[in-house]
C-alpha cells in the first residue's frame, strides 16, 4: 500500500521541497526556472526518506504519538477541572473555583487523576490523526490531480483530516471513557487498572464505545479546523507577515511560525468542538443516557460551560502539538514541503506566464 502511495506522491504539489513562488506566487519574467526534478535532486541528501514513502508515513505517526500523548498528559489537571465543570456546574462554578475545590477534596495528587488513560488514548489518537492525515492528503491529492489540488487545497485539508480523525476516534474512545469515569465520578476508580474491569463488568464493550459517535461529533470538526486552519494560516503568515521567503528562514524561525499558526488554529478548534465535548463528558459519566438526551437536558447555555478553560487548554495544546510534530520531522530529517505553489500548467492556462 505505502509503495503505491509513494509512487503517486511524487507528482503532487506538496512534494517539491524547495520550490518557492516569488512575492505573490509568480516567478519573475525571464528568471531561470528549475524543474521539480532538479529541485528535488538539489536537496537529495538532506532528507532521511522520500516524501510519501512508507518510512515517511510511519515516522509521521511517531511524531503524532509524541505530540498528542505528551501534551494531553501535561494538561490533565486543566482537563480534569474542565470535565468536572461540565458534569457538575453547580459545584465547580469556574476554572479557578474548580481548581480550589479539587485541591481541597483530593489534594495535589487528585489533579493527576486519569493521566494513564489520557496518555495511552491520545497517543493512539495522535498516531492515527497525524499519520493517516499525511496518507489521505497524498491519496486525495492524486485523485484530484495537480491543478485541482492547488485550487481546492482547503477542501483537501478538510477531507484528509476528517478521514484521519474517523479512525483516530475509534482508537481513542475506550481510554476516553475510562478517563472521564476516573475524573468525574469520585470513588468509582482511582486508576486505569481499577476502572477498565469495573466498566466491562457493568456495561460490557458498550461502556468503551458508546461515546464514539459523540467523539466523532466533537473531534472531526475540531480536527478539520485544526489542520485546515493551520495549513492556511501558515500560508498566510509566510505571505503577509514573515519578511522573507520560507526557504531563507532557519528551522528555528520556521518552528516559531508553526507555533503561532497552531495557536490561532487552536482557538477556533476549541469553539467549534466545545458543545460536543460537553455532551461526551456527561455521557461517559452517566449510565443508560443517549447523546440526544444529554444534549436536550444541557440546553444551549449548558453546552458552553467551561468554554474559557477549553480555549486556554486547546489553544496551548494545538500550538504545542504542531510545534512538537514539526520538531520531530526536523529531528528525523523528514521532508517538510513549503506551502503549495501554483502548478506551471495552471499558470499558463491563466495567462500568468509566457
Amino acid at each position: 500500500m505505502f509503495s503505491s502511495v509513494a509512487h503517486l506522491a511524487r507528482a503532487n504539489p506538496f512534494h517539491a521541497p524547495h520550490l518557492q513562488l516569488l512575492h505573490d506566487g509568480l516567478a519573475a519574467p525571464g528568471a531561470p526556472r528549475r524543474s521539480r526534478r532538479l529541485a528535488a535532486a538539489a536537496v537529495e541528501g538532506e532528507y532521511s526518506c522520500e516524501y510519501g514513502s512508507g518510512r515517511f508515513f510511519i515516522l509521521c505517526g511517531v511524531g503524532g504519538i509524541i505530540s498528542c500523548g505528551t501534551t494531553h498528559t501535561a494538561l490533565v489537571p486543566l482537563d480534569l477541572v474542565k470535565c468536572r465543570m461540565q458534569v457538575d456546574p453547580q459545584k465547580y462554578k469556574g476554572i479557578f473555583n474548580g481548581f480550589s475545590v479539587t485541591l481541597k477534596e483530593d489534594g495535589v495528587r487528585g489533579l493527576a487523576k486519569g493521566w494513564a488513560p489520557t496518555f495511552i488514548g491520545y497517543s493512539m489518537q495522535g498516531l492515527c490523526k497525524f499519520g493517516f492525515y499525511e496518507v489521505f492528503k497524498v491519496f486525495y491529492s492524486n485523485i484530484l490531480g495537480e491543478e485541482n489540488t492547488y485550487l481546492w487545497r482547503t477542501s483537501l485539508y478538510l477531507a484528509a483530516s476528517a478521514s484521519a480523525e474517523f479512525f483516530a476516534d475509534i482508537a481513542l474512545a475506550p481510554m476516553e471513557a475510562a478517563k472521564v469515569r476516573i475524573q468525574t465520578q469520585p470513588g468509582y476508580a482511582n486508576t486505569l487498572r481499577e476502572a477498565v474491569p469495573k466498566m466491562h463488568k457493568e456495561e460490557g464493550l458498550n461502556a468503551f464505545y458508546k461515546g464514539v459517535a459523540p467523539l466523532w461529533m466533537r473531534q472531526i470538526p475540531y480536527t478539520m479546523m485544526k489542520f485546515a486552519c493551520f495549513e492556511r494560516t501558515v500560508e498566510a503568515l509566510y505571505k503577509f507577515v514573515v519578511p522573507k521567503p520560507r526557504s531563507e528562514c532557519t528551522k528555528a524561525e520556521q518552528l516559531v511560525v508553526t507555533f503561532v499558526a497552531g495557536y490561532i488554529a487552536g482557538v477556533f478548534c476549541a469553539i467549534v468542538s466545545h458543545p460536543a465535548d460537553s455532551v461526551v463528558s456527561v455521557l461517559n459519566k452517566e449510565k443508560g443516557s443517549s447523546a440526544m438526551q444529554v444534549l436536550q437536558r444541557l440546553g444551549f447555555k449548558g453546552v458552553w460551560k467551561g468554554l474559557f478553560a477549553r480555549i486556554i487548554m486547546i489553544g496551548t495544546l494545538t500550538a504545542l502539538q504542531w510545534f512538537i510534530y514539526d520538531s520531530v520531522k526536523v529531528y528525523f530529517r523528514l521532508p517538510r514541503p513549503p506551502p503549495p505553489e501554483m502548478p506551471e500548467s495552471l499558470k499558463k492556462k491563466l495567462g500568468l506566464t509566457q
